[in-house]
């Protein structure tokens, strides 16, 4: 009796869609449309059927899979509410975000929503208080990074003959070891570097990326004051060779006590970069404002007369 059961068994597990589907169909179709039937029923059903015994009698049990969920088709509208809250997790996350900075006091009490303006003029003069304030509170906060200058190590004076200028400028030139001063300025880490590659080298390269035109000379000055090198020659724009001295020792403190930390000297050029794009907002906006009242000024004095334009409307018939 058992050895039957196994064989059913057997049976089932090799074609078990078409016997569901004899059986859903109740009748007997020619055998092509049998295995078409079967096959359509096989790709509809979501879950899978396995027999098994329980208390020496054959039965069927079928698994039953949950179909995948979509997901909901997002609107407009729930689109900007999730982009609001991304912005308002990101603000809450970054405070020292110069982007935060919200004008306070009068100026915000006078606009509404869905503000009209009389004429462009006033258009222009609102966004020019306005871009003022904000100039003014981000020179405030750029006065909490300001650091009292100390001196720094003496530097030697040098006095390098012409021959021994010219060999330090090739030999810096050939060598590949240079030290990267990016968006954070001059900070603490840049002097310990110079400093551990002063060990091995006579000469670093300082490559100031990005840097506005003659801003590399005043780097070479900061540089030189913090490290104690001498600087022996400026390459293109952006480019500083720095010498250690023929009696170089390595200080104790590698990082000077009076340059910003990685952290804040990154938070400060934030705020710098801000401030430079306002004060170019502010150029634009009286440009505009004045170019906007000369063409006042000058439409006003002669406003175009009547006569004129059907002339040239006659003209152009």
């Amino acid at each position: 009796m058992a050895s039957r059961f196994v064989l059913l068994a057997r049976r089932l597990a090799a074609a078990p869609s078409i016997l569901r589907s004899m059986t859903l169909l109740g009748s007997n179709p020619l055998p092509n449309e049998r295995v078409k039937r079967a096959w359509s029923l096989r790709s509809m059903s979501s879950g899978t059927v396995r027999l098994v015994f329980a208390d020496g009698a054959p039965r069927f049990e079928a698994d039953k899979v949950e179909p995948a969920k979509k997901d909901r088709y997002q609107t407009k509208k729930r689109l900007k509410l999730q982009r609001r809250r991304e912005k308002r997790k990101r603000r809450e996350a970054n405070p020292k975000d110069p982007r935060a900075i919200r004008i306070k006091g009068k100026l915000k009490k006078k606009k509404k929503k869905n503000q009209r303006f009389p004429d462009p003029e006033a258009r222009l003069l609102f966004k020019l208080e306005k871009a003022r304030l904000k100039e003014a509170a981000l020179v405030e906060k750029l006065k909490r990074y300001e650091v009292p200058k100390m001196q720094g190590p003496a530097a030697m004076p040098d006095e390098l003959t012409g021959e021994e200028r010219f060999y330090m400028r090739k030999m810096a030139q050939k060598g590949s070891n240079y030290v990267p001063l990016g968006r954070r300025g001059v900070f603490g880490g840049l002097i310990l570097n110079m400093h551990l590659h002063w060990k091995k080298h006579e000469t670093v390269k300082v490559i100031c990326k990005p840097c506005k035109p003659g801003q590399v000379h005043e780097y070479a000055e900061e540089i030189a004051r913090l490290s104690g090198g001498t600087p022996i020659q400026v390459i293109g724009r952006n480019t500083i060779v720095f010498y250690r001295g023929k009696n170089y020792v390595q200080p104790q403190i590698m990082s000077p006590v009076d340059t910003l930390s990685k952290k804040r000297a990154l938070e400060k050029s934030k705020y710098e970069q801000s401030l430079d794009t306002v004060r170019q907002f502010i150029a634009i906006c009286e440009k505009e404002l004045e170019i906007y009242r000369q063409h006042v000024a000058l439409y006003a004095e002669n406003p175009p007369s009547s006569s004129s334009s059907s002339s040239s409307s006659s003209s152009a018939s």
